[in-house]
């Protein structure tokens, strides 16, 4: 039987490929269907390869893999994209987690995670790692008013669980039969609720309180 999981490489740096590539074939379930050294190679070729899974490298030439993230989330909008980067600093976070990446993870990710992630991933769920949950906490330490006894609508409680699995607001509007508009409506009362100034310290406020798992 044919591995169940086909996953997709975008990185520069070739020598890296190759090694995540070895790694990936030691898993038994998936297999690597296709590489590409920038984002616009990888938007060619994801028009003629089925794809299950993009590992998706942030600073490339050409096309970096945000702005290729954003192209291929037009052309297929339920692809299941990892941003797989060194970088650790906010605002990639804040880009990817806003462009529907299903997680978010490092270079240095050991084969156990990256076999969770990828699993976690297919099953629609998102994955991080665990050296950004020291990103999450910092960032939930920042927010001043995190004491404060929150009430949420159930309509919020589902609008954060479906943030929290990489759904952007169409997505979210979609699966709840609701304008895209009521739902930025929803999310920016949670902004105003939470006391939080953008979506990854939402989801940061909603982890510290326990109201979604990340990993889960």
């Amino acid at each position: 039987m044919d591995p169940v999981i086909r996953i997709m490489l975008v990185d520069d740096h070739e020598i890296f490929r190759i090694g995540l590539k070895q790694i990936i074939s030691t898993l038994g379930y998936a297999r690597v269907v296709g590489e590409a050294e920038n984002g616009l190679d990888f938007l060619r070729l994801i028009e003629t390869t089925e794809t299950d899974i993009v590992l998706m490298d942030i600073q490339m030439p050409v096309m970096d893999g945000i702005e290729a993230t954003k192209r291929a989330r037009v052309l297929k909008p339920g692809i299941k994209i990892l941003a797989l980067s060194t970088f650790k600093e906010e605002h990639y976070i804040q880009q990817m987690i806003a462009l529907g990446a299903k997680g978010f993870l490092l270079k240095n990710i050991r084969r156990d995670a990256l076999d969770r992630a990828l699993q976690a991933v297919f099953n629609g769920r998102t994955y991080y790692s665990e050296e950004l949950w020291d990103y999450f906490t910092r960032s939930m330490a920042r927010e001043e008013d995190n004491k404060v006894q929150i009430s949420l609508t159930k309509r919020e409680q589902e609008i954060l669980q479906l943030l929290s699995k990489g759904l952007n607001n169409k997505e979210i509007a979609d699966k709840l039969f609701v304008s895209e508009r009521t739902i930025v409506g929803h999310k920016t009362n949670l902004l105003a609720k939470t006391n939080c100034k953008n979506t990854v310290a939402l989801l940061s406020f909603a982890i510290r309180n326990g109201w979604v798992q990340m990993n889960g």
